[in-house]
């Protein structure tokens, strides 16, 4: 079986002309470029905290069809919009057309019971959740187009998307995407909010982590014990709201 496979991988080789790809991966390597020196860090891409690779935005992608001359069109695959229960999810793939040749498709889903929408009204993120979809099938889609993996996939710690080293560009542009050092009072004072106040809560993960004091949080382990914050208070909640049921259901049987 293997013996089969290797040779049909020859055959195909063999076919395929060399001064062809050679061709063809130069003028991928010269559109690579183009799209580094276009697009611009904090608008067209953007460089998450803790991520290791620069994320393609809405505006870069829309540049990048421009560049390609390739229009979009949307359909929505698949959706829920559950007004008893109030959950919205919207499952849509966007094509990519050269005039009437169908390129490429790309596919993006968004829900209501995502972190950034869960303590929010979901009756009001119908339209937002849809509009997230379709731009994660948008960007989906462009990346596979324009052959950038390469490029929003390289190793931060040596550069970014321009090309210019990660910390020399953080110290010309001040963009606050170091992971070095401890974090600000204003974020102590976040946790303490996400805690609705709690200290028992904000300290019990603190020494989880080995810390003392909230302003000793090491900023690359901030969201995380965010994250944590933010998950023990609606256990405390639910067992709050349970252990009411009960005693209700106590009390209806006395």
């Amino acid at each position: 079986m293997g013996e089969v496979q290797e040779m049909n991988s020859l055959s195909i080789i063999d076919s395929v002309s060399i001064q062809q790809v050679q061709a063809t991966m130069q003028k991928i390597s010269q559109f690579q470029k183009v799209i580094q020196s276009t697009l611009h860090q904090n608008h067209d891409y953007g460089i998450v905290p803790g991520t290791d690779k620069p994320t393609l935005l809405k505006p870069g992608a829309e540049k990048i069809l421009m560049m390609m001359g390739l229009r979009s069109e949307f359909e929505i695959v698949d959706s829920t919009r559950d007004w008893e229960k109030g959950f919205f999810q919207y499952q849509v793939r966007c094509k990519l057309y050269k005039g009437d040749v169908l390129i490429t498709e790309g596919l993006g889903c968004c829900n209501t019971r995502e972190r950034k929408y869960i303590k929010q009204d979901p009756y009001t993120l119908d339209n937002t959740v849809l509009k997230m979809a379709k731009k994660r099938a948008l960007i989906d889609a462009t990346l596979l187009v324009a052959s950038l993996s390469d490029i929003f996939t390289q190793d931060l710690e040596d550069m970014d998307l321009e090309g210019t080293p990660i910390q020399e560009s953080i110290q010309q542009n001040r963009q606050y995407t170091d992971q070095s050092g401890t974090i600000t009072t204003k974020q102590a004072k976040r946790m303490f909010a996400l805690a609705g106040g709690s200290e028992e809560i904000v300290r019990t993960i603190l020494q989880k982590y080995g810390y003392e004091h909230s302003t000793d949080v090491r900023k690359m382990e901030y969201e995380k014990i965010c994250n944590e914050i933010e998950a023990a208070v609606d256990k405390e909640m639910r067992e709050a709201l349970l252990e009411k049921q009960v005693k209700e259901e106590i009390e209806d049987d006395v």
